[in-house]
């Protein structure tokens, strides 16, 4: 992905971000803050401009967050790319990042069966002992 800017970009206000996004300007401050948005440049009057990359960029992040990683897993990937300055870098992290995500919801995936499992013997028996309870009160 390409976060530099060119000059005959258009420029967006916070505004128009939020709609194009669905982010309020109160994330897209505190995404700025933590660094995920590097870019972010200001008018004169101190207003904050948005380009396409980082449009882009915060596409990238909701993305990332419904896959279920977090803003620090997030801005260590932001790292790796600027350290290593190239997507490739940051597309190899990302891939173990992600293969630790598909791990853990596996995990999680076998856990919730067995709960469902443990959740539908129990209700069973329950069934089973309001039956024998009813049959016994119409004695």
């Amino acid at each position: 992905m390409n976060w530099q800017t060119t000059a005959a970009e258009e420029l967006r206000s916070i505004t128009e971000v939020r709609q194009l996004t669905g982010l309020s300007a109160r994330t897209l401050r505190y995404y700025e803050e933590l660094g995920l948005l590097p870019g972010v440049r200001r008018r004169a009057g101190g207003r904050r401009v948005y380009g396409d990359d980082e449009v882009e960029r915060l596409r990238f992040i909701q993305r990332l967050k419904a896959m279920g990683l977090s803003l620090a897993e997030i801005k260590e990937l932001n790292a790796v790319y600027s350290i290593g300055g190239s997507t490739h870098a940051m597309l190899q992290h990302l891939d173990a990042v992600l293969g630790q995500r598909l791990e853990d919801l596996d995990a999680r995936i076998r856990e919730l069966c067995s709960l469902r499992d443990e959740i539908s013997r129990y209700q069973t028996s329950v069934r089973e002992r309001v039956r024998d309870s009813a049959g016994r009160g119409a004695a």
